[in-house]
Formats: structure tokens, C-alpha cells, sequence
């Protein structure tokens, strides 16, 4: 998720879309000729989506791909306030801040059970 451009990522924006799938190789193949998508890929489980100067989103294998979609990923330039802002909203921790090629990243609930992700890359 990371770019050598500061400026392309906008301080608690949509920053990132990531697509569970059940098959990375198939998902790319069908992603490409339906969308004309490319890929980055970072090992057989994960490919990022390439945009326009950088990437957007993700394809990421999973075991079980879960109903409601993909997951939406926040940017944010202090992952460790936006967490406490998150708690103190009322949003629920689903995953605890890790670390990634790229940066770190938590994931939590708001209160209608929605999750989604959080990136930095400090």
C-alpha cells in the first residue's frame, strides 16, 4: 500500500479496497479480462491492484470469503491516534495493530458490526 508519493494518500480517506478470494490466480484472471485490472504480486496469496500512480486495492486469499463484500481500508498519518479515536468513538477492535510490507494496520467494527482497516505507513 505504500507510495513514494505523501500527497497520494489522503489523512483518514478510502484509501485501499480489499477483495477476499477463495483463489488469487482466478480471481486475477477474471479481474483482468473483465476490468482490464493489473497486479502487483507479492506471493500466491496476495496481489495488489494497480491504479493510476499507485496501488488501490488488494486481492487477498482467504479460507472463507466473508458476505458483505470487501473490506475497506482507511489511510491514516498517525495509525496509533486514529486507533484511540476509534475506541473512544465507540468502534470495536476486530484486529490489532500489525505490521505489513508497507507500514502497519488494525482493523475494527463500528457499531453496526461494519469492519474495516486501517493503514499507515509508520
Amino acid at each position: 500500500m505504500a507510495t513514494s508519493d505523501p500527497n497520494a494518500h489522503q489523512h483518514h480517506g478510502i484509501d485501499y479496497i480489499e477483495v477476499s478470494v477463495s483463489d488469487v490466480a482466478r480471481a486475477k484472471r477474471f479481474y483482468a479480462a473483465a476490468f482490464g485490472w493489473s497486479f502487483n504480486d507479492y506471493g500466491p496469496d496476495y496481489a495488489g491492484i494497480q491504479g493510476r500512480g499507485r496501488e488501490v486495492g488488494g486481492l487477498c486469499k482467504s479460507s472463507s470469503v466473508r458476505a458483505g463484500g470487501p473490506l475497506v481500508v482507511l489511510y491514516s498519518r498517525e495509525l496509533d491516534a486514529t486507533l484511540a479515536s476509534v475506541v473512544e468513538a465507540g468502534g470495536k477492535i476486530v484486529k490489532e495493530p500489525f505490521e505489513f510490507p508497507g507500514g502497519r494496520r488494525f482493523h475494527f467494527s463500528d457499531p453496526s458490526g461494519n469492519e474495516l482497516g486501517v493503514w499507515s505507513e509508520r
